[in-house]
């Protein structure tokens, strides 16, 4: 039975204009990163859907071969969402073997709805057919929906679908060491001119999961956290950091994502960044286009030009294969 949720979760999944999601590192880990899921949701199938483009292809590779994400809908700015909920969404990443023409004209109608419909005209069709059409939508049927009242995650969640696991247990450190790789002090600073701020680690059950936090300082040991008391499990463990900030119609975009290790103690929690990254896109709707476009036009030529494109279908089409036969075995038991 698909996992079911209340009309206020409905018009969170349905309204929030940018959202975060999860996915899991080959060392047990986390990645997480700001998104714009345009209310991709299909109530009935019990399931979310994000889109990503084939012009970076690092995130959708990694989907291939470890499916299990979250989304987390963490921010009311600028879109559509009549709830104050915190909510988490949890599921299996079921990844298209090719663009679909009638999800990606859904998506484009989607998109009008949140940031304004798309420029025409021959420079812009041109300009922009890479950005659109190379687009998978990932549909994401839920094994499991949890809520809290409020955006910092107090009081009791409602849970729908799978009960929550139990904490996970502390990870073994890594070989090189648990403290920070990268400059501390400028992450956390950086970091800290943004609003929403959010971790992510692999949970109990294989599923990541996504908390809400806010960093207050650092340290020699990292970026201090401050938390819900409880929503983070004790111990160490790997864990993926994002902070992000945008305007109206999603212009003017940035972020500031890392990977690292992540400590708990009863009245503390301390991050240590091992990577850093981030971006910031100009305020300007009009630039900000067409620069995605451009972009998206230069990287699918060259992963075309090196064959990476194809390779990328043929693993694709495998696990669409896959899962196929996993359902028709399935059928027959």
């Amino acid at each position: 039975m698909p996992v079911t949720w209340s009309d206020e979760v409905q018009s969170v999944f349905a309204g929030d204009l940018v959202t975060v999601s999860a996915y899991l590192t080959p060392a047990g880990g986390a990645v997480v990163v700001p998104v714009s899921p345009v209310g991709l949701v299909d109530r009935d199938a019990g399931s979310v859907a994000m889109t990503t483009s084939l012009a970076f292809p690092g995130k959708l590779k990694r989907l291939l071969q470890e499916p299990r994400v979250a989304m987390a809908y963490h921010t009311r700015e600028h879109g559509f969402a009549t709830s104050s909920r915190l909510v988490l969404a949890q599921g299996t990443a079921v990844v298209p073997a090719e663009p679909s023409p009638q999800q990606l004209a859904l998506v484009t109608e989607q998109a009008g709805r949140f940031f304004g419909d798309l420029p025409t005209g021959r420079f812009w069709n041109w300009a922009l057919r890479e950005y659109v059409e190379h687009r998978l939508v990932i549909d994401i049927p839920l094994i499991r929906v949890v809520s809290w009242p409020d955006p910092h995650a107090t009081g009791t969640p409602d849970v729908s679908g799978a009960p929550q696991p139990e904490p996970p247990a502390a990870q073994k450190p890594p070989a090189k060491g648990t403290g920070p790789r990268v400059d501390t002090a400028k992450f956390a600073r950086q970091a800290r001119k943004m609003p929403h701020h959010v971790i992510a680690y692999r949970g109990g059950d294989g599923y990541p999961v996504i908390a809400p936090v806010r960093v207050t300082g650092h340290s020699e040991r990292g970026l201090h956290l401050d938390v819900t008391p409880g929503l983070l499990p004790p111990g160490g463990r790997r864990a993926g950091f994002a902070a992000h900030a945008f305007r109206p119609q999603a212009a003017g975009v940035s972020n500031r994502i890392g990977t690292g290790w992540l400590e708990v103690t009863d009245d503390t929690a301390v991050w240590a960044p091992h990577t850093a990254g981030g971006f910031s896109s100009p305020p300007n709707k009009t630039l900000h286009l067409l620069g995605n476009g451009l972009l998206s036009k230069y990287l699918i030529r060259k992963l075309r030009r090196t064959g990476a494109l194809d390779e990328l279908a043929r693993a694709r089409a495998e696990m669409r294969g896959e899962q196929q036969a996993g359902r028709e075995q399935g059928a027959d038991r």
